[in-house]
């Protein structure tokens, strides 16, 4: 018997021939320069690196760029808008022609449609990559309106501001309500349109308690029905007693009066409202010569 020490060498088998497919190239690589790119992305769908001409990167490296548009999953999972580039909306714009109708006579600026739409309402769609499409920001309605569009008098224009707080801008008279405590947009826009009818019916109701109100519980000096007036009609009437029978150069505004005018009349004499007027700015407005000029 022979002792093998040495294990014998095993004869080696022959390599595999490797199998040689012609793959052709991207179609990237072969698509002309003139290529009528609607017809390679018409909607929207996921990022192709083999379709899309264009060297994009997406992602981040510790070293060295970031990676190519090959295998690629950041470029997969963000959406994208290579189905709405230039060409795309011009030939959407040329299907949809015959169906639009022509822009609105009367609402070629921006001042004439706030003048006829005076309530704007604002809502954001968010578009990003998440496992969800949903997002709780999307709910949001923002309705803002000019006080000075609605129809409101000295009563319930001061009603409303104490109502509305903070939500009303003084520089730029806008009222703006956001609303978001409804789950879904359209709940939220029809709370928004209930909170303005309600807070401007409510400005317009008078209680009983606001009968009450004294003329030093105002907020600012009113000329009407104040002790100011009471007063200036009476130093009218005694001086109108005082120059009859005289000559009426002296004080024709006054002495033109008929004896048996009434208190509208007096007031609606021009020396009167100027001096109304400038009471109504000294007290207001505070002490100005053009205002002791009046």
């Amino acid at each position: 018997r022979k002792l093998d020490l040495y294990k014998p060498k095993e004869e080696r088998k022959p390599k595999r021939e490797e199998i040689k497919f012609d793959v052709p190239q991207p179609r990237s690589e072969r698509m002309p320069v003139d290529q009528d790119w609607p017809s390679v992305w018409p909607t929207a769908q996921s990022f192709r690196p083999s379709v899309v001409p264009l060297p994009l990167r997406q992602g981040y490296s510790p070293k060295g760029a970031p990676p190519g548009k090959y295998a690629n999953l950041e470029l997969m999972k963000v959406p994208n808008f290579l189905h709405l580039t230039p060409v795309h909306l011009a030939k959407h714009a040329k299907v949809l022609r015959p169906f639009c109708t022509p822009w609105p006579a009367g609402l070629e600026t921006d001042e004439k449609c706030e003048k006829h739409f005076p309530v704007e309402v604002i809502d954001s769609d968010y578009c990003h990559a998440s496992p969800s499409i949903r997002d709780a920001r999307s709910r949001i309605v923002t309705l803002r309106v000019k006080l000075s569009d609605l129809e409101l008098d000295y009563h319930a224009r001061d009603k409303l501001l104490r109502l509305a707080g903070d939500r009303y801008d003084p520089a730029t008279d806008v009222l703006t309500i956001v609303t978001d405590r409804c789950p879904l947009k359209k709940q939220n826009y029809e709370y928004a349109h209930y909170l303005l009818t309600a807070v401007y019916h409510e400005s317009w109701k008078t209680e009983p308690w606001e009968a009450d109100k004294a003329e030093s519980d105002m907020e600012c000096f009113f000329w009407e029905k104040s002790r100011s007036e009471a007063n200036a009609v009476q130093f009218v009437r005694r001086l109108q007693q005082s120059l009859a029978g005289q000559d009426e150069t002296t004080l024709p505004h006054v002495q033109g009066l008929s004896p048996e005018c009434t208190d509208d009349d007096v007031k609606a004499v021009a020396e009167v409202k100027d001096y109304g007027e400038a009471v109504c700015e000294i007290h207001n407005g505070g002490e100005s010569e053009q205002a002791w000029e009046k």
